[in-house]
């Protein structure tokens, strides 16, 4: 018997993801967690089961593991374009967001009035994350094994500092290590029916040529005539070639993605200050959109920087728009060519206990990430103390406690939890009522 999930008109998926995009607040712990209340437990466009598989190869991917997601689901649903629909608009509102405040940051380099409003966003989406670590954890602790993975996960990123890929495919090993010590059915995650298979859906050799053929031209296309027409050592081609390089290395989330381009871009290249690559994360964390949009903001301030013949904020606009096409198209590719393979083994008993091993290990991720965006949404100074074992845990500072920032955490997670009041309406309330704090303080 098959279990066959609502399939939504692509009118009515245009409004979700679009609605998807406007409130991706959070970083991708936050982002994923408000899809999978929307896809999965809302419309019910695709099963946990299905949903969990997915992200699960998103998070072996290069790049923003939240818009991968995305983009797969709108693929799952209603093929090529639905991908593209999805993951460009999931994308593209908070494009528009960090285009319009890098502009004001580079003419002006303050924006209080823009800061106020996002104050009372970071502990909205601090509830967000906690409630996805709830929800989530909920659907996939089901076995000790899971719930050590899990654990095994969190104190590897939180204590240690392990490296992000390699706590996944430690995970993935482990799972397929238990899966051949025993001859019960492999399933850390909530066992489903099996779903119907999409024709678009299937495998195939000539789909995946047609996709190289189409996603590595638009990808790389128009790097080789920036690198042409201006010679390499411009700033456009710079841009080009470094974010295309990062496109394809930066495994292990935005987070560990943002500490490599931070240094590069500053130590590196020179194209921004440290003060103005602490803004630039600053308005990320606070934007819809993927964290990884900071990127943008990257190369906004570059070709600002060094505008040439242009007028500085057209030259940023540019290399704001060429640093996120060479980011994100590669995304589509990824997705394209590989998801159909992922549907294929959702039925073989090994891989599917890798995959649910990492399924498990999820939940320490996300456990760690809304920790680390407690402590730094909720304190102002956050050190750290070093142990034997290379042991590393951060130390806040209590007397910089935000009680505000903890009062409108407690009220945004009383709203969504106890009080089931909509994402939306939380997100909208706690950011007034952050401008109210912060234009009186």
């Amino acid at each position: 018997m098959t279990n066959s999930p609502s399939r939504p008109s692509l009118t009515e998926a245009f409004w979700t993801w679009l609605r998807i995009g406007l409130l991706s607040f959070g970083g991708p712990a936050g982002q994923i967690a408000m899809m999978h209340k929307t896809l999965v437990e809302e419309k019910k466009w695709i099963s946990n089961d299905r949903f969990l598989h997915a992200l699960n190869y998103c998070h072996f991917l290069p790049g923003p593991e939240a818009q991968q997601l995305a983009t797969y689901v709108g693929w799952l649903t209603h093929g090529t374009w639905g991908g593209i629909m999805a993951g460009t608009l999931f994308v593209l509102p908070g494009f528009f967001v960090i285009l319009a405040l890098s502009a004001l940051y580079a003419a002006y380099r303050q924006v209080p009035a823009v800061d106020a409003l996002f104050y009372g966003l970071k502990p909205a989406v601090l509830a967000i994350v906690i409630g996805a670590v709830l929800r989530v954890g909920g659907k996939s602790m089901r076995t000790r094994f899971a719930l050590g993975l899990a654990a095994f996960a969190f104190v590897a990123l939180f204590a240690f500092d392990v490296p992000f890929p390699l706590v996944v495919f430690g995970a993935a090993l482990l799972g397929w290590l238990k899966s051949r010590s025993t001859v019960e059915p492999a399933c850390t995650v909530h066992c489903e029916e099996e779903e119907d298979v999409p024709e678009h859906a299937r495998p195939s050799a000539s789909r995946s040529l047609r996709v190289l053929a189409t996603w590595v031209p638009l990808w790389l296309g128009p790097v080789l005539v920036i690198g042409l027409l201006f010679g390499w050592d411009d700033v456009y081609a710079r841009l080009a070639v470094f974010f295309s390089k990062m496109a394809v290395v930066t495994f292990g989330g935005a987070y560990a993605v943002l500490s490599y381009v931070a240094q590069q871009a500053v130590e590196g290249y020179g194209w921004l200050s440290p003060a103005d690559m602490i803004s630039g994360l600053a308005l990320a964390e606070t934007t819809p959109g993927p964290l990884i949009l900071v990127l943008e903001y990257v190369g906004f301030m570059a070709a600002f920087a060094s505008p040439g013949a242009l007028h500085p904020l057209l030259a940023g606009a540019l290399g704001a728009t060429l640093t996120v096409w060479v980011t994100f198209t590669p995304c589509f590719l990824w997705i394209f060519l590989g998801a159909p393979y992922m549907e294929a083994i959702r039925g073989n008993r090994n891989l599917s206990a890798a995959l649910a091993g990492v399924t498990a290990a999820v939940v320490g991720v996300i456990l760690n990430l809304s920790l680390w965006f407690g402590l730094h949404t909720l304190f102002g100074e956050v050190g750290s103390w070093h142990g034997p074992l290379g042991l590393k845990l951060p130390v806040p500072g209590l007397g910089s406690l935000d009680v505000w920032a903890l009062m409108l955490s407690a009220g945004a997670l009383l709203a969504l939890t106890r009080f089931k009041i909509g994402m939306g309406a939380t997100l909208a309330g706690c950011a007034a009522l952050g401008w109210v704090v912060r234009m009186l303080a």
